[in-house]
């Protein structure tokens, strides 16, 4: 090798280490990386606690688990009968969770949105049908590219009728063979929410152009739009 030919050399290592961090940066835009654990950093963390929700009388409340929460809440909040939907925290051990440290893991909570909706015009059973229709109830702490136990799929009733209700329909739907493998969905017993930070809330309406939300998110929604066309609102959104 002469003096001459180490310059070119150098420039085409450089240049293909930067090929393959690119690329790297590509692959992993639309998974977790492009997901805001890197705007977490920015954001002051939350002081939220356990919300004991006040419910108004002829309403009622789910709290559901379906991997991302951004996707779940774009879903349920263009729902008939659904009052409000929120992003937050259940299932965990640690109280006062952040996103920086439920996405570590090291909490035990789920993602979960928690919604009030009127059973006049909408049933929990419709609600569950659009829960399990709506994300793979059959990949253990995965949806997609999310994977982790806060992405777990969990039903956590708050009393006897929706536990019945959520229990037999997760058995009718194994015994029908509509999926192709067992459903893992966790059904237990609702103790906590904790609404996640600001940032969170209504992800999807307010940052349309962010990666995640084009190419996740939206594409979920139009799917979800076209399959209970019948069960949107009909006001703006």
């Amino acid at each position: 090798m002469t003096l001459t030919q180490l310059p070119l050399l150098v420039f085409v290592g450089i240049s293909l280490t930067t090929m393959l961090t690119l690329l790297s940066g590509c692959e992993k835009s639309l998974t977790q990386e492009d997901r805001p654990v890197a705007i977490a950093e920015e954001q002051p963390e939350s002081n939220s606690t356990p919300v004991a929700q006040e419910v108004e009388d002829g309403l009622e409340v789910a709290t559901l688990g379906s991997g991302c929460f951004w996707c779940t809440e774009a879903v349920f909040r263009e729902l008939k009968g659904v009052k409000s939907a929120v992003s937050g925290y259940s299932g965990g051990k640690v109280p006062n969770p952040t996103y920086k440290a439920v996405s570590a893991g090291t909490t035990d909570h789920a993602e979960v949105i928690q919604i009030t909706y009127d059973p006049k015009q909408i049933s929990f059973t419709d609600v569950l049908k659009v829960f399990w229709e709506t994300h793979d109830p059959t990949t253990l702490n995965r949806q997609g590219a999310d994977v982790g136990t806060q992405y777990r799929s969990a039903v956590f009733y708050h009393n006897n009728q929706q536990k019945e209700e959520a229990t037999e329909y997760k058995k009718q739907l194994d015994e029908s063979g509509k999926f192709k493998s067992p459903i893992v969905t966790e059904i237990t017993a609702f103790k906590e929410f904790y609404p996640a930070e600001d940032y969170h809330q209504d992800y999807f309406k307010l940052n349309p152009n962010q990666q995640y939300c084009q190419y996740v998110i939206r594409p979920k929604l139009e799917k979800f739009r076209s399959k209970f066309a019948d069960k949107l609102k009909t006001e703006e959104k």
